[in-house]
């Protein structure tokens, strides 16, 4: 499996509509929030928009990053990225949302992904990482728990009990080069 992160593109067009079409097929709702936000139908506008830079309506600046299977050259899911958190989303929301598209999942997807979103956090200054779940989501806990998440506490938020984690990031070792 060759993940990476990729920007939503007209390159991207068939793939990304591909797996939100398949998303509301299932009837399941889609996480992260950032992605089903606006309508993708417009396809351009989607991607203009889908990053959000004004702080009007209690958003925070965040980048939205699809993931590519190459090897397959198919998107498996997607990662939003908030640059700061302000009180809700430090309640119930963090510094990462992530989703698997419902046909890829069991696969290892979400670990790799968050470990690539949390490269993208190293890349923002972003140096302690909140992620939080649902308590009756055990494979999203396993997956944050895989990329270091140590749980802080359970807090109710909507209705439902959510377990935050935090994740520290650290400076990655410099890579040693043999002459």
């Amino acid at each position: 499996m060759n993940l990476k992160l990729v920007k939503a593109s007209p390159e991207y067009k068939s793939q990304i509509v591909d797996m939100l079409e398949e998303w509301y097929a299932s009837g399941e709702k889609i996480i992260p929030f950032a992605i089903r936000r606006l309508d993708y139908r417009d396809f351009e506008s989607y991607c203009r928009n889908l990053e959000v830079k004004d702080e009007s309506g209690g958003f925070v600046p965040d980048s939205t990053f699809f993931c590519l299977d190459a090897d397959r050259g198919i998107i498996v899911g997607a990662v939003n990225i908030r640059h700061r958190l302000n009180e809700s989303l430090l309640l119930d929301g963090g510094h990462i949302g992530d989703g698997v598209r419902p046909s890829e999942r069991g696969k290892g997807i979400a670990t790799e992904m968050i470990r690539l979103a949390l490269d993208e956090c190293r890349k923002l200054g972003i140096n302690r990482v909140l992620m939080v779940c649902d308590k009756d989501n055990p494979a999203s806990a396993r997956t944050i728990i895989k990329n270091g998440g140590v749980l802080e506490n359970e807090v109710e938020a909507g209705g439902n009990v959510v377990q935050r984690y935090w994740i520290e990031v650290l400076e990655q070792e410099p890579t040693l080069h043999k002459i």
